[in-house]
């Protein structure tokens, strides 16, 4: 398997050291920054386009910006090459339709990132919630970032790159675990503000999301103005029971149920653990020709959730 990366970041360099860790042939990688990638003992470009015409690889990871994502993912999908692309799969709605189409001509196969599902115990959850009748749910994502945060990199806190802010970068992986136990909704109300980075970024730096659809029913709170980063809880009803995940535990009418893989960290402590088992499960998925769940279809989910919220509520920012 010869694997590309385009994107040497910090997300970047954390699927390097993943597939290095798994033992794939990491042949190339690309990024518009050649002094991150000149120390590398692989092929280096600064052009994604050259990478893929002159590697030709089986697989291309990409770990680029946001706004980036959609036409890298397209033009891998047309030359046929297996795509893993970082969330979000896009920032727009014209672009899910035009990747999910470069998709369905494609003989490779899509996933991207949404790793957190891939966490033992959202995994444990899953799988005790597939026979029960959800009533309602709540998550919360209280995190900090401050202004140095967004001024690291350029395409961080505005629409037009970003895609928008705390929904659709760091809450993106929280609201996907909801929807991944509830379903899709149909009905969507929100409210978006910016609390302490007014000024330094023009998108959102909290959101509050109402879902609601046939058999879904949750209510969702993510801020960075968090005076800290704390755990990320969800909260979910049954008819008989009640059902909290936080951190590496699920409890259960009180009852606590611990989970460690024993594989830990790879990269930020907020990217989780997920990420090896998720790139693990997509080459397995691509040698046994089994379908990758995470596809273009699944990713689109979260995406057009967190669009509807933002043409809902962007208004409300001032400025808008």
């Amino acid at each position: 398997m010869k694997i590309a990366i385009v994107g040497y970041g910090n997300i970047g360099k954390t699927h390097y050291s993943i597939l290095k860790k798994l033992g794939f042939n990491v042949s190339a990688v690309c990024d518009i920054n050649f002094d991150r990638i000149k120390d590398l003992g692989v092929n280096k470009y600064t052009d994604y386009n050259e990478m893929l015409e002159r590697e030709k690889p089986n697989a291309v990871h990409i770990c680029t910006p946001h706004y980036l994502h959609a036409q890298m993912v397209i033009d891998a999908l047309n030359k046929n090459v297996n795509v893993l692309c970082e969330k979000p799969l896009c920032i727009n709605e014209d672009d899910i339709e035009k990747i999910l189409e470069a998709e369905k001509n494609s003989k490779a196969v899509l996933g991207v990132c949404h790793q957190n599902r891939y966490n033992l115990e959202n995994l444990f959850a899953k799988q005790y919630l597939q026979d029960k009748e959800l009533v309602s749910g709540y998550g919360e994502m209280i995190w900090c970032r401050d202004a140095d945060y967004y001024r690291a990199d350029e395409w961080r806190g505005k629409w037009q790159t970003e895609g928008g802010g705390v929904l659709i970068n760091q809450a993106l992986h929280t609201l996907d675990l909801l929807i991944w136990f509830f379903g899709q909704p149909t009905e969507i109300d929100a409210t978006i503000s910016n609390l302490s980075l007014s000024g330094i970024i023009e998108v959102e730096d909290t959101a509050e999301l109402r879902c609601k659809g046939d058999g879904v029913n949750f209510t969702f709170y993510a801020t960075n103005s968090g005076a800290a980063d704390n755990p990320i809880k969800i909260e979910m009803k049954t008819t008989e029971q009640t059902v909290c995940i936080s951190n590496d535990k699920v409890m259960i009418d009180g009852v606590e149920h611990y989970f460690d893989d024993g594989v830990g960290l790879f990269g930020k402590k907020c990217y989780g653990v997920g990420h090896i088992a998720l790139i693990k499960d997509f080459y397995d998925c691509i040698s046994s020709g089994k379908k990758f769940e995470i596809d273009g279809k699944e990713a689109a989910k979260v995406v057009k959730v967190i669009l509807t919220a933002y043409k809902k509520a962007k208004n409300q920012l001032k400025g808008e």
